[in-house]
């Protein structure tokens, strides 16, 4: 069984920083794609960044160019470094890792960004 656990939200101000992770037990977290999505009060959930076995990485248009993500298969965790920050940001930001017909889901860790 796969476990994800997020952490490094927070509060910020319009124009900051935050670097989320993710942090995976039970399994090699290096066998998995990893997704990163978000949802803000009263919308959808909607999908923020992935990165594949094979390091690809992808982006929603609205945080491309300030986000990034990466992983360290060393420490088992995927990070989602997030600059320039806006309040459309604020969300609570789930970690999602798939492989195969498995899909798994954190908690959630809650990022708000004050203007």
């Amino acid at each position: 069984q796969v476990q994800l656990v997020e952490s490094g939200g927070g509060l910020v101000q319009a124009g900051g920083s935050l670097r989320l992770s993710c942090v995976a037990s039970g399994t090699p977290f290096n066998l998995y794609a990893v997704y990163w999505y978000r949802q803000a009060p009263g919308k959808q959930r909607e999908w923020v960044a992935s990165i594949t076995v094979a390091d690809n990485r992808n982006y929603a248009d609205s945080v491309k160019g300030r986000f990034t993500i990466s992983r360290d298969n060393a420490k088992n965790t995927v990070f989602l470094q997030m600059n320039s920050l806006k309040s459309e940001d604020t969300a609570v930001y789930y970690c999602n890792c798939r492989r195969g017909s498995g899909s798994y889901w954190g908690q959630g860790t809650q990022v708000t960004v004050s203007s």
